[in-house]
């Protein structure tokens, strides 16, 4: 269902940039084939060609082989699938209280719209997008921190200054960007893994570091004891 999504996205933005449907739809078809291809090729070759491939605690440390998407899917089945959502989020369940996030998500625009029409004159209201401001949380996990910061920073210098302030350049090279950003970590993970991780070694740096917090794997629920974590 995301690559369903994520494929009417592409559609979406192919004709507000005025595409003509069946090139984009030539386009989407080639590019999944090839997509599927590659991946399936490169997930099998990765999978026999490394040692304790998503096996978190028998990898070396900074090991970029840890599957956090990976992870991610296969907790969301076992809670899913296998514990039940009753006994997660429902009345048999310590998460309870997150359904108020259900309420507080219909309920938000609403309030902004009402701030809208109370002050017109406050040109920053209708900016508040809760959808987009709420619904980015969904890639958390597996995405960290350190990856919203640097989004947040990204996107905070491109589509508020450089939009404010050099339109002309957004509006030409904007997508191009984008575009190169993700087409740049694509690139450069096969250029670090080719250069450095054949030759079992790792580059140190904050950014390798994780969470910077030692707690940040701890568990939440009460009682449960783990070496190094505090006690609920």
């Amino acid at each position: 269902m995301a690559q369903a999504v994520g494929f009417l996205n592409d559609f979406k933005l192919g004709h507000y940039m005025k595409i003509p449907p069946r090139s984009m739809f030539l386009v989407q078809f080639i590019g999944a084939i090839i997509a599927a291809t590659t991946n399936m090729a490169t997930a099998w070759w990765l999978l026999n060609s490394i040692e304790n491939i998503c096996q978190y605690e028998l990898l070396p440390p900074n090991s970029p082989w840890t599957c956090p998407g990976d992870r991610v899917f296969f907790d969301a089945s076992v809670i899913w699938g296998l514990v039940g959502p009753k006994r997660i989020f429902g009345s048999l369940g310590n998460y309870s209280s997150m359904n108020w996030f259900f309420l507080g998500g219909a309920v938000g625009p609403i309030v902004v719209w009402l701030f809208h029409k109370a002050f017109p004159n406050q040109s920053w209201i209708p900016l508040i997008n809760l959808p987009v401001l709420l619904g980015a949380t969904a890639y958390m996990p597996p995405a960290t921190p350190v990856n919203y910061n640097a989004w947040i920073l990204v996107g905070t210098i491109f589509n508020f200054f450089v939009f404010r302030y050099r339109k002309k350049w957004w509006q030409k090279y904007n997508y191009i960007l984008s575009a190169a950003l993700d087409a740049g970590v694509a690139f450069m993970a096969v250029l670090l893994y080719s250069s450095v991780g054949m030759e079992n070694k790792s580059i140190h740096w904050w950014g390798t570091k994780g969470e910077h917090c030692d707690l940040a794997s701890c568990p939440t629920a009460k009682g449960i004891v783990v070496g190094g974590c505090p006690v609920n």
